[in-house]
């Protein structure tokens, strides 16, 4: 069983930066694709990025492309998500999740966080 904790949401202006950290423990954290998601008020559950175990693969989505990049450290069972450009419309909460394939579907990750608020406004 794996368990993932967020940290580092907050209330930002647009055009500020964030960086997220999501920590796993329970499982071998090497062994697992990690993803990022958020889901606003009303909205779907929707993909942000996502990085294999050994980082070789990386994939974000067209909205934030450019924008965000996922990364992890191995040695600190870590994956990051940088934010920067920040826009209203990026306000949601944010969930990492792990999972055995690096993939952009939700079904696909099997442990999930609790999440942490992102705001962006001024």
């Amino acid at each position: 069983q794996v368990q993932l904790v967020e940290s580092g949401g907050g209330l930002v202006q647009p055009g500020g930066s964030l960086r997220l950290s999501c920590t796993a423990s329970g499982g071998t954290f090497s062994n697992y694709a990690m993803g990022w998601f958020r889901q606003a008020p009303e909205k779907e559950r929707e993909f942000v990025a996502a990085i294999s175990g050994s980082s070789g693969t990386t994939y974000h989505a067209g909205s934030v492309k450019g924008r965000f990049a996922i990364s992890r450290d191995n040695t600190k069972n870590t994956v990051y998500l940088q934010m920067n450009s920040l826009k209203p419309e990026d306000s949601a909460v944010y969930y990492c999740a792990a999972g055995r394939l690096t993939t952009t579907q939700t079904k696909q990750y099997n442990y999930w966080g609790q999440g942490t608020q992102v705001t962006v406004s001024s």
